[in-house]
């Protein structure tokens, strides 16, 4: 059997198993008369102390400022990993979460794929455990702002604060302060980037946005990441901000794969 059609015969077995996967959760989600079930566990919010998730949603339907309008990208922000061959670096935005980043860490454990986290100052705060969670299992943490606002639309010292605050609270949990930042919606100005020069962290940005966090299904995402990727590619998720399920569904499928094919997952370099 030819590569081609190996792929393809991976990929008709993976889609079965999401849409088996898809169908035994709805199954959980619904009573045995087909009525719903009691609602499920509150997500974060102000009574956690951790961000509401509106406030996590992208700026004008859209996280990427890759797309039409948008700024020509900085040459001062990491958008690929330098050299890399068939090396791609996984990232995960927005939380932690209590559910789905442990599910995304497992999903990565089982297959002894490393990534790079970058959390929600008021979600660490929420769930400083699961900071120690993603540093034991040999990730990185990185900073992406306390309260997930758009850097270019605070004076200079809200910018400072956002950045400053988050890895202070990095420091007194790990021990280490960031040495990464990822700004929200990906929106820096040469002011924001001095701010987080001067905290001594460097901006990483990405060239494969897998578009999670629109909900497309975790086919569609998967195939998003498998078509996205390249050597040094830098890949785009959420772990939270919202209901991540798909993520975490979309990982098992696509990871394996790579994997197969001979890609290497590593950590953004610091």
């Amino acid at each position: 059997m030819t590569s081609q059609k190996l792929t393809v015969a991976r990929r008709t077995v993976l889609r079965a198993g999401i849409v088996i996967g898809a169908l035994a959760a709805a199954r959980v989600l619904t009573s045995s008369d087909g009525g719903p079930t009691a609602p499920a566990p509150a997500r974060p919010g102000t009574a956690s102390g951790a961000p509401e998730t509106y406030r996590l949603r992208p700026l004008a339907g859209e996280t990427s400022r890759s797309g039409p309008g948008a700024s020509p990208p900085r040459p001062d922000v990491a958008f690929t990993l330098p050299g890399r061959g068939r090396e791609f670096a996984l990232t995960f935005d927005d939380g932690p979460d209590p559910r789905y980043t442990p599910e995304i860490l497992e999903v990565l454990r089982r297959h002894r794929a490393r990534a790079t986290f970058f959390v929600v100052g008021e979600c660490a705060l929420a769930f400083p455990d699961l900071l120690h969670y993603i540093a034991e299992e040999g990730h990185t943490v990185g900073n992406h702002t306390w309260t997930h606002p758009q850097l270019t639309a605070l004076p200079l010292g809200a910018v400072r604060s956002e950045l400053g605050r988050t890895s202070a609270l990095i420091e007194e949990v790990l021990g280490t302060a960031p040495t990464l930042a990822r700004a929200p919606y990906g929106d820096w100005d040469q002011e924001s980037l001095d701010i987080c020069n001067d905290l001594g962290m460097s901006p990483v940005g990405w060239s494969v946005d897998s578009q999670d966090w629109t909900c497309p299904g975790p086919e569609r995402i998967a195939d998003t990441v498998l078509d996205g990727v390249g050597s040094g590619a830098i890949v785009l998720s959420h772990d939270g901000g919202g209901d991540r399920i798909q993520t975490v569904q979309a990982l098992e499928w696509y990871l394996p794969e790579l994997l197969d094919d001979g890609w290497s997952p590593v950590l953004v370099p610091r």
